[in-house]
């Protein structure tokens, strides 16, 4: 795999792919220079303008950035003195862009170079002020131009408020016209902060946007960390936790070296040998040159991982970064559904593929009517009518949702390999917009037993949209969905009354608990691939399933880097989740800082379940787990199905369930999928964790050892990976 991943980035064409960015730089600028030595034409000023334009993007965009300037400067001077009248739009894009030149120039000598866990936390103060100050200095000067001449201009006035804040200068210094006040940013709900370790553990990678799995990969109880990257030649990166508070990097150890690549990573059990395997998923954005494989790694048990892709059935070369595991035929074993990417003259229908249960796979999308077509962002797997069959949601860029109802098998044949048949109920079920979306999942935010349905919109004109909501304006942007399950079949859109109707711009996912309340929560990791688009990374509360609380500033949670794989996982083995966020862009040169939240803690209690399947998949992947608690109010259910979390980004498949302020549980009751059976236990106690076994009425205590995480605070060097 290795060597194939090797040769298909080799032929990689940069004038296709919009995200080789150092490369389209050298062609541009060749491309210029042999332009400039032409005779002068008639249309020369106006082919100077439009290479040289696409050349200091570009070298922008590979983090070029000081480069970048002087070239935007030129051609800006280029634009006044040519006697070509270029317009003042011409000037004003150039404008912004030596803005956002040197805006991104104060990210890198300050947040990279000089970074501290305030950098880039909107709203930006404390230690997240620059210390060098002529970027964002220069940026505010041109924004201010900017604004004089265009007033209205949303997107500057987000921006000019943005450097104002890296200035240590906001709000006071901001011109009041253009003010967006502080109250904007407060958060619906006070909580502690969640101040970022990784750097003090060596998680800090600086590399660009990827997904993360949190998940004990060797057994002793201590959840380690995956991480990768977008970048073809970036190296797949695994995190041992040592049980002390600090992690080994163990990728080479692991046989992983020449694993590249990968926008979006998740755990399986596979084979049900009980050692959690890794899918790996490349291609996403990419179109016609994202034609690469995805990757199956066995997880052999003795620390070590095998790329078993091509006897297991699964190598194919579609470009995607969605996909779920999940047993559609409650044989016992995980089948895998990949949601593909079509993009105009390119097309690449979703793929099933069915586990045959001794370590491969058939395709059979087709078959089953899951051969969508569609420009597929997420994809998420549930039983959302409770009838025991598992069914998918899949979100997409540019068209209605589609909701796969799992129909069953059919005809005469009622083994898992006979006929089977998924349909799109999503128009009747009422659950097709937003037409323009990126992440889904399906959670029970109201603990009713249910599940109900999350999207995110994900279009916006640029960051002046976003602007416009914080400040209560008008915009047609894309807008968020939540889907409240009515038990019916059916859903009702509930998304104002949750308070979750924004421009949210959401590309990574992923829900938790962040005060064992015993509701979901969830944070969003926002942004696009534009430079420009520099907006917070959103945490949610869930208040009592009733509505949802922006604790984003209050908690610390508002980085301003593209924000992408995002794992809730319990790090320290302390009770509470932490959050990892895979920070960084999609273009080279947009490189940025991992994050983990540390959880500051809280006073209610917790529960852990591990479920080993027998007759279900070993996982417990799809299994409903309900726990019934005795509070001072009287008895409370809490509802939780075994799955890794959102749509980008894995949490451990060990759960982690808050209790609230529980006195005691009553009773744990799991459904199990493939045998159809509810077991009841009893005699589990709060604060605990537990091994549950399908065929053993039993549970077994498991005693996890609680540590500190490392709190010495390392030099912050740059933890890089090579692109």
């Amino acid at each position: 795999m290795a060597e194939r991943l090797q040769k298909i980035s080799a032929q990689s064409n940069p004038r296709n792919n919009l995200y080789l960015n150092r490369e389209r730089a050298d062609l541009f600028g060749k491309e210029l220079n042999q332009l400039l030595a032409t005779p002068d034409s008639l249309d020369k000023g106006t082919k100077v303008l439009d290479l040289d334009s696409r050349y200091a993007t570009e070298l922008l965009l590979a983090g070029k950035s000081w480069e970048a300037i002087e070239e935007f400067t030129r051609l800006d001077a280029f634009t006044r003195t040519s006697g070509v009248n270029f317009g003042s739009q011409t000037r004003s894009s150039l404008r912004h862009f030596l803005a956002i030149a040197f805006l991104r120039l104060g990210e890198q000598e300050n947040c990279l170079t000089n970074h501290t866990i305030d950098s880039c936390l909107m709203p930006i103060r404390g230690n997240g002020v620059h210390k060098i100050q002529r970027g964002s200095r220069k940026a505010a000067e041109l924004l201010t131009e900017q604004l004089n001449e265009f007033p209205d201009d949303l997107k500057a006035r987000w921006l000019l408020n943005l450097a104002y804040m890296t200035l240590g200068e906001y709000p006071d210094r901001v011109p009041s016209k253009w003010l967006i006040p502080p109250k904007a940013f407060e958060s619906d709900y006070q909580m502690p902060r969640f101040y970022d370790v990784a750097g003090n553990l060596g998680l800090d990678l600086n590399s660009l946007s990827g997904g993360v799995i949190a998940e004990d990969f060797d057994g002793d109880g201590n959840l380690d960390i995956m991480i990768s990257s977008l970048g073809v030649q970036d190296q797949l990166r695994y995190f041992h936790n040592n049980g002390d508070g600090t992690f080994s990097d163990r990728t080479e150890e692991a046989g992983l070296l020449g694993e590249t690549g990968g926008l979006n990573i998740m755990q399986t059990d596979y084979n049900n040998d009980g050692w959690p395997d890794v899918l790996v998923l490349r291609g996403a954005w990419f179109g016609v040159e994202g034609h690469y494989p995805l990757s199956l790694l066995r997880n052999n048990g003795n620390g070590t991982f095998d790329d078993v892709t091509e006897e297991a059935g699964l190598l194919r070369f579609h470009p995607t970064q969605a996909a779920t595991w999940f047993d559609y035929n409650n044989d016992g074993w995980l089948d895998l559904f990949a949601g593909n990417e079509t993009t105009p003259g390119d097309t690449n229908r979703c793929e099933l593929f069915r586990n045959n249960g001794d370590g491969t796979f058939t395709e059979c999308a087709a078959e089953v009517g899951l051969d969508a077509i569609a420009f597929i962002k997420a994809v998420t797997s549930g039983d959302y009518n409770n009838d025991g069959w598992p069914d998918l949601h899949v979100s997409s860029r540019g068209q209605p949702k589609m909701l796969f109802r799992n129909e069953g098998p059919q005809g005469a044949d009622r083994s898992p390999k006979g006929a089977w048949k998924f349909t799109d109920v999503a128009a009747q079920a009422g659950v097709t917009e937003p037409r323009h979306s990126f992440p889904t999942w399906f959670f029970d935010y109201d603990n009713d037993g249910w599940l109900d349905i999350f999207v995110c919109g994900f279009a916006i004109t640029d960051v002046g949209d976003i602007a416009a909501d914080y400040l209560g304006l008008p915009t047609k942007a894309e807008r968020a969905r939540l889907y409240h399950n009515n038990h019916d079949g059916t859903f009702t859109d509930v998304t104002k009354a949750a308070h979750l109707y924004k421009v949210l711009l959401g590309m990574a996912c992923n829900f938790g608990d962040l005060d064992n309340d015993g509701y979901l929560d969830f944070y969003l990791g926002t942004g696009d691939p534009d430079l420009g688009t520099l907006i917070p990374n959103r945490m949610f509360r869930n208040a009592g399933g009733k509505f949802f609380q922006d604790v984003t500033a209050a908690g610390g949670f508002g980085h301003l880097q593209k924000g992408h794989g995002i794992a809730f996982a319990d790090i320290d083995n302390d009770g509470d989740q932490d959050i990892f966020a895979n920070m960084g862009g999609a273009y080279s040169g947009d490189i940025y800082r991992k994050a983990l939240f540390e959880n500051p803690g809280n006073s209610n209690h917790w529960l852990k379940l591990k479920l080993v399947g027998v007759k279900s998949n070993r996982a417990g992947i799809g299994a409903r787990i309900k726990v019934i608690v005795e509070t001072e109010a009287g008895q409370r259910a809490i509802y939780k199905t075994v799955n890794s979390g959102g749509s980008f980004g894995a949490n451990p498949l060990r759960q982690e369930i808050g209790l609230g302020q529980a006195k005691s549980i009553s009773s744990v009751e799991v459904f199990w999928p493939a045998s159809r059976t509810t077991q009841t236990l009893k005699q589990i106690n709060p604060d605990s964790c537990y091994t549950i076994r399908e065929d053993d009425p039993q549970p077994v205590l498991v005693k996890l050892k609680s540590f500190k995480l490392a709190t010495a605070l390392k030099s912050h060097s740059h933890h890089t990976q090579e692109h």
